[in-house]
């Protein structure tokens, strides 16, 4: 019997690219700054060609300890720039508020905004997103203290049949964000990048899928 998925998702890469224009290179030009990540089965790995685009997540990276403009509002959102705005008490140090502070381990004072992602339809309904967004922001993980994400049905609501469809899409996302370490706090869902889980989102895949170069037992 074939294997559920195109190709081992063992063999998947994470490419990581900063995107800004070219003459943005005054020292505010590039805040806040946008990460694009493409995710694609390695050249040299067995997989069909029309799958080896896996995956495309779009994140950008807020430095606390600036001040914000409506302009900002174009990478990070609305909802971000409302979010940071109430939880960053001191944008000198970029200090946050002590309930949220608690809740996440010393570190450069930058929050990553987990904007969008989109799987490719042949690898869809594996329970592959959660890893590959945990494998990204693990990436960022130098570059930043926490992560946040709003789920709302309203984000559904152009790719569903109706608001029912787009209710329950934004749960299975918010599921799928609290499986990898993920919490609900304030309405956003946040997660510290030192977070273990975020480390442990990938054994499920490692153990069905090592050795490497094999696919799962029948």
């Amino acid at each position: 019997m074939a294997p559920d998925l195109p190709a081992n998702p063992l063999s998947i890469e994470l490419t990581v690219r900063h995107r800004r224009l070219w003459w943005h290179i005054d020292d505010e030009d590039h805040l806040p700054e946008r990460w694009d990540v493409s995710a694609d089965v390695g050249a040299f790995r067995p997989c069909p060609d029309n799958a080896r685009h896996v995956a495309d997540i779009s994140l950008a990276i807020a430095d606390l300890t600036q001040g914000r403009n409506l302009l900002d509002s174009v990478t990070l959102g609305e909802w971000a720039l409302e979010f940071i705005a109430e939880t960053v008490i001191d944008t000198a140090e970029g200090r946050l508020l002590p309930d949220l502070d608690v809740r996440i381990a010393a570190g450069t004072p930058r929050m990553v905004i987990l904007r969008d992602v989109t799987l490719t339809p042949l690898w869809r309904g594996h329970g592959l997103g959660g890893s590959l967004i945990a494998g990204a922001l693990r990436t960022l993980a130098h570059a930043a203290r926490l992560a946040a994400c709003r789920v709302s049905p309203t984000d559904f609501l152009p790719v569903s049949p109706d608001r029912v469809s787009a209710e329950l899409a934004s749960v299975r996302i918010a599921e799928m964000l609290e499986r990898i370490g993920f919490e609900r706090w304030n309405g956003v869902h946040i997660v510290d990048l030192q977070n273990p889980a975020l480390l442990d989102a990938r054994m499920e895949l490692l153990t069905r899928w090592w050795p490497y170069d094999r696919y799962p037992a029948e």
